[in-house]
């Protein structure tokens, strides 16, 4: 097995042996919408779950913010919507998109036959602190921040759990079920030699911010000139996505800008911006 995946002999409690130990019944890996939803639904249903997380908060950017129809629905029938819709968010009833300097609706949600009929942006890391409150009120509920896994337990053919890698040191998680939900570069998937099939794609998305004025219209994106540029409300700025070639970073990088840099943030002057032919 890749990494550190590997046999790993069962001792009996307080033997003291190698890396301190914990045991549950389900460790979700990954504190994701994904592994945050599965974790509550588990300990609401009185599963022992522990979710492992390798960051010491949720706060990133650049990831969906968008809670849709459907989603809310299921909120709806945790009885979770009331609490939910008292966090700051934005309710969009329709997407518009700005053609050419002209306006036209692209998607409805009024017409849907859903209980919130609109699309809610909230910051991700707003709606994960969420969802871990709400799972946090359950004794089964564990979540562990700064944890990171970085292989897989075995015992012979059975994987029994993970081991990780946290502030206090070492840790072996022993479970009954381990999920991967560490996303598309998953090492627990690669520790557990699962089949992925990939499929090439041309393009890459480049995403930057654009400041946003009180008065600015709710468009979801702007077409125009042979390029078209996504734009999510994110209150004072506008988190923006615009498609390009594969490989093809490097001719968009500002004058200066740093090649580990991870953000891009362009001026009121600027916009529309004026792209690379």
């Amino acid at each position: 097995m890749p990494g550190e995946s590997e046999t790993t002999p069962v001792p009996g409690p307080g033997l003291g042996l190698g890396p301190r130990s914990w045991d549950t019944q389900c460790c979700v890996v990954g504190g994701g919408p994904a592994g945050m939803m599965l974790g509550y639904l588990l300990a609401r249903a009185g599963v022992e779950v522990t979710v492992l997380e390798k960051h010491a908060d949720f706060f990133r950017d650049f990831r969906g913010d968008t809670i849709h129809p459907a989603t809310t629905d299921v909120l709806a029938e945790l009885g979770l919507l009331e609490e939910f819709l008292s966090l700051p968010h934005t309710e969009i009833p329709e997407l518009r998109l700005g053609i050419d300097g002209q306006t036209f609706g692209l998607v409805d949600f009024r017409h849907l036959p859903s209980r919130c009929k609109f699309m809610a942006f909230m910051p991700q890391w707003d709606f994960l602190t969420f969802l871990a409150t709400q799972a946090m009120q359950y004794p089964a509920f564990r979540l562990e921040m700064s944890t990171e896994a970085t292989g897989l337990l075995r015992h012979g053919e059975q994987v029994i759990g993970v081991r990780a890698r946290t502030p206090q040191g070492e840790v072996e998680i022993r479970a009954d079920l381990t999920v991967a939900c560490d996303g598309r570069f998953s090492l627990i998937r690669e520790h557990a030699d699962l089949p992925l099939r990939e499929f090439a794609m041309p393009i890459d998305v480049l995403w930057f911010r654009v400041p946003r004025s009180e008065d600015a219209p709710p468009t979801l994106g702007y077409l125009g000139g042979g390029q078209i540029v996504l734009a999510i409300d994110r209150g004072d700025y506008w988190q923006c996505g615009t498609i390009i070639g594969k490989g093809t970073l490097r001719r968009f990088r500002p004058r200066g800008w740093p090649p580990s840099a991870t953000g891009w943030h362009v001026p009121h002057r600027s916009w529309p911006p004026a792209w690379p032919r």
